[in-house]
């Protein structure tokens, strides 16, 4: 599958740490989209991950997914029913836990300036974190797949760190 298959308002899922903000900054680069990472509309900014009120997410997520040319990445699925409506293609990357975990690893220790990251705050390990990595993240797994297998939308499931990674180089995505 070609990028422009997916058109103007892409939808990129999967489990935390799987480089769902990486891949949406670099295909807004090279489409010209506006970047939304979701978790900077889910978490106040400045704060050490703290979650907005529901309501207020919900607002901000709508009002984003109401603009013509965006690449989205994130999951929560309160509000991916509308984000699905709107959206013109969706990408899974769907890689393994134990890649998930040593990613979120190397990012808290290792990355000082990450895409996606919340304004003022900082990645530091946390056990809720690897929590929701090792054990959240695989039981919503099959939730989140049959809401992409059910979509009747362009798209295209990354199953490994190496199909991500060829997938950069067919699209001549920079990271």
């Amino acid at each position: 599958m070609q990028l422009e298959d997916l058109g103007q308002r892409i939808c990129i899922l999967g489990p935390s740490n799987s480089g769902k903000s990486t891949l949406a900054s670099a295909i807004g680069r090279k489409c010209g989209l506006t970047v939304i990472h979701l978790d900077q509309l889910y978490h106040r900014p400045g704060t050490d991950w703290e979650p907005r009120p529901r309501e207020e997410f919900v607002r901000l997520h709508d009002d984003a997914i109401g603009g013509d040319r965006w690449v989205m990445d994130g999951n929560y699925s309160v509000c991916m029913q509308q984000r699905f409506a709107r959206a013109t293609g969706l990408i899974m990357l769907d890689i393994a836990m134990p890649a998930s975990l040593l990613r979120y690893f190397r990012r808290t220790w290792f990355e000082r300036e990450r895409l996606g990251a919340l304004d003022g705050g900082r990645d530091s390990v946390k056990w809720d974190m690897i929590h929701h990595i090792a054990v959240v993240t695989p039981r919503n797994r099959s939730r989140n797949a049959a809401r992409f297998d059910q979509a009747d939308l362009p798209k295209i499931r990354l199953s490994s760190i190496r199909e991500i990674k060829d997938c950069y180089r067919l699209w001549g995505l920079e990271r």
